[in-house]
């Protein structure tokens, strides 16, 4: 998914916090009650949403101490600072989904095998309040997941569940009309499919910052050329582009300097971070500097020679 880099609308960090409690404690309360209304209905499909909710609580949670984690300033042993924290907890929301997920599937399998009679208006009506409960954690996490990898996992678990508490309120329905009980295990493979639908979608970006990956938004050979372009810049090697966390991309590279240039290197050197800043959002760019007559030899442009290489 890409992201702009030179704008975001930034919530206070207290506001936000604020937010997200209110968000877990009403998905808290909501799960109590739709635990106890599937148990006492018989509806899977209640307890899956339930178990959803329950999911969103706890996506929540790990959010919001990922939040807190993640503003605390760079030490000595931790000199990146503690950014990925919210990307480890959106990786940790994700599988927790998948997980969830082909559990929902299992159950709404056997039930088909071993159908149970459901209470269609008890399921319609905890439905309903799950669906109201879902769109206000939604509407309390919506801004702040557009500039959040972790708040959007968080945000993601809600959406999938307001459309499963719409779900199970027709599964409720078509057993008051018509008698269909099936219609409440299909309903729960269905909400399982889609949550794995949206995981995928997502966890990929996760993964990738996790494993020091380009950001998606950026053509690494673009990048390079536009560091070529530069006057006095014969080449660039052992290049290295990443993000440090979400949305603050990173760059490190071995700058080769013609030498007839080479007094020049320093003023250079400020020409290619500000073309990196300026054209691509790169802010933080250490660059080596090189004579061509010095430079390495036979350097890969991108990554470095590997201590396993032979």
């Amino acid at each position: 998914m890409p992201h702009d880099h030179h704008g975001h609308t930034h919530i206070d960090p207290t506001t936000g916090d604020k937010r997200v409690a209110g968000a877990i404690a009403v998905n808290m309360l909501l799960t109590f009650a739709q635990v106890i209304g599937g148990i006492l209905s018989g509806s899977l499909a209640l307890i899956a949403d339930a178990l959803h909710n329950f999911s969103d609580a706890i996506a929540l949670i790990i959010a919001f101490f990922a939040r807190k984690i993640a503003r605390r300033p760079a030490d000595p042993r931790m000199s990146f600072g503690y950014g990925r924290a919210e990307v480890v907890a959106a990786l940790i929301n994700y599988t927790t989904l998948i997980v969830l997920s082909v559990y929902l599937m299992y159950e709404g399998i056997m039930r088909f095998f071993q159908p149970e009679p459901v209470n269609g208006w008890m399921v319609v009506w905890i439905a309903a309040l799950a669906l109201i409960v879902d769109l206000i954690t939604a509407a309390l996490t919506y801004t702040m997941a557009k500039d959040s990898m972790n708040i959007r996992a968080a945000f993601i678990h809600n959406v999938a569940d307001a459309l499963g508490s719409v779900a199970v309120i027709i599964a409720g329905a078509a057993v008051i009309l018509f008698g269909w009980t099936w219609v409440d295990p299909a309903v729960t493979i269905l909400i399982a499919v889609y949550i794995l639908w949206h995981v995928k979608s997502e966890i990929g970006e996760t993964i990738r910052v996790l494993m020091l990956g380009a950001p998606s938004d950026l053509i690494p050979e673009d990048v390079a050329t536009a560091i070529e372009a530069t006057e006095g810049v014969a080449g660039v090697h052992h290049i290295h582009l990443w993000s440090m966390q979400e949305r603050e991309p990173a760059l490190t590279a071995h700058l080769e300097i013609a030498a007839l240039h080479w007094s020049d290197a320093d003023s250079i050197r400020l020409a290619v971070k500000e073309t990196l800043k300026s054209g691509f959002g790169i802010g933080h760019v250490t660059l080596e500097l090189e004579r061509t007559d010095q430079a390495c030899t036979a350097p890969p442009r991108f990554g470095h020679h590997s201590l396993h290489q032979a």
